[in-house]
């Protein structure tokens, strides 16, 4: 199998040209392929597809096998990979995914693609479809137990689940232990990603992700979109503002006028190779 390997503020998956390969069993071959030791690692597998009502169709999963709805590093990713290997010429590109169609606009420097700039589409705010096991009509600054520490949370979906919640210092935040906690809570029948953040000021927001089915990763695209929506619901934060994850900054605007999120960040091409699933 033919892959390249992609990141996104560090956020690795490794890409698969489905135009040429066929991977059976998808999922089995993330699980293989993601091992930092025995496969080629990273935080999941991305395939590039044929769609019928898109550009092109993504289908993303995590390292554990879990197959995903979207992720925002990812996905500029792919818009890099499908421009820069001459599947396409056109600087706006849509792509479909579980969570929908998503329209990327790409910027490129020296005929390479460096910055992607993706509608994230609208936030879910109703708990029922994000899914959060709640009856309010948004779930906002929620008291949430974890571990016998209590948690201020707010539910957003960007196609796939988050819970938001603010701490003092998120460099020494505790997030092995409390991170798959929050993600098994049972207040999230199909698992969450757990972000949480640190206030820097109003145009500044620092965070840390547990990514469902992957644990801690350097970034998180849809997570920072869903960090910047708590941030606006819970009045602290402007509309837009400087996501700071360990991989690095993403700009991240929740637009007044078409309810739309908007994240501006790299994709970088790391290697390209080829692995014989059969030896690992």
């Amino acid at each position: 199998m033919k892959f390249t390997k992609m990141h996104g503020l560090g956020n690795d998956y490794i890409y698969v040209n489905c135009f040429e390969e066929i991977v059976e069993n998808p999922s089995e071959v993330a699980k293989r392929v993601s091992d930092r030791h025995f496969g080629i690692g990273s935080d999941g597998l991305v395939l590039i597809m044929p769609s019928e009502n898109a550009d092109f169709r993504m289908r993303m999963f995590n390292s554990d096998g879990s197959e995903a709805e979207m992720c925002g590093n990812a996905i500029r990713c792919v818009g890099k990979y499908v421009y820069d290997n001459k599947m396409t010429n056109k600087n706006v590109v849509t792509i479909e995914t579980l969570a929908g169609i998503k329209v990327l606009e790409l910027f490129m420097q020296d005929n390479e693609v460096k910055l992607v700039k993706v509608d994230m589409g609208e936030p879910i705010l109703k708990p029922e479809n994000i899914p959060v096991s709640s009856g309010k009509e948004i779930f906002k600054s929620e008291p949430v137990e974890v571990d016998g520490r209590e948690f201020r949370v707010t539910c957003v979906s960007m196609g796939n689940p988050h819970a938001v919640s603010y701490i003092d210092d998120v460099d020494v935040f505790p997030l092995e232990q409390i991170g798959p906690k929050m993600e098994t809570h049972s207040l999230f029948p199909r698992k969450i990603n757990a972000e949480f953040v640190e206030v820097i000021d109003r145009n500044t927001l620092k965070m840390r992700v547990w990514e469902r089915g992957a644990g801690e990763t350097l970034a998180c695209g849809t997570g920072a979109c869903a960090v910047l929506v708590a941030s606006v619901l819970n009045g602290i934060s402007e509309r837009k503002a400087t996501v700071k994850l360990l991989g690095g900054d993403l700009i991240v605007e929740w637009n007044e006028k078409d309810n739309h999120v908007y994240k501006t960040g790299p994709a970088v091409k790391i290697f390209e190779g080829e692995i014989d699933l059969n030896r690992v």
